[in-house]
């Protein structure tokens, strides 16, 4: 599975940004599709996940302001994001994982480039 993640910019304080990611390969509806950050001195962190069943998890920070939503006639997995904060800054990447993903980021198997996102105040 190869993974283009896509959406990222610049975006005011209160605003709102959509990412995109697309997957390539098979099986794709049964992946467990997460999203996770990277802050410039800091680990990367889990914002969310969508599993196979449609089920979903969301960090506590972005509970509430984003929302994750999968496509998988067409590969696809999104990370709508509104009322963005400063401390959102970071690269977003879009992982796959084959069925035990969930908050950790050594579950998931395939990973995309990262899209940067910057929230000024």
């Amino acid at each position: 599975v190869q993974l283009q993640a896509s959406g990222g910019g610049l975006a005011q304080a209160g605003g709102s940004l959509r990412l995109s990611c697309a997957a390539s390969g098979r099986g794709f509806s049964t992946y467990y599709m997460g999203w996770f950050r990277q802050a410039p001195g800091k680990e990367r962190e889990f914002v969310s996940i969508i599993r196979s069943s449609g089920s979903t998890d969301y960090a506590d920070s972005v509970k509430g302001r984003f929302t994750i939503s999968r496509d998988n006639a067409k590969n696809m997995v999104y990370l709508h994001m509104n009322s963005l904060e400063p401390e959102d800054t970071a690269v977003y990447y879009c992982a796959a994982s084959r069925g035990i993903g969930n908050h950790d980021a050594r579950d998931y198997d395939y990973w995309g480039q990262g899209t940067q996102v910057t929230v000024s105040s």
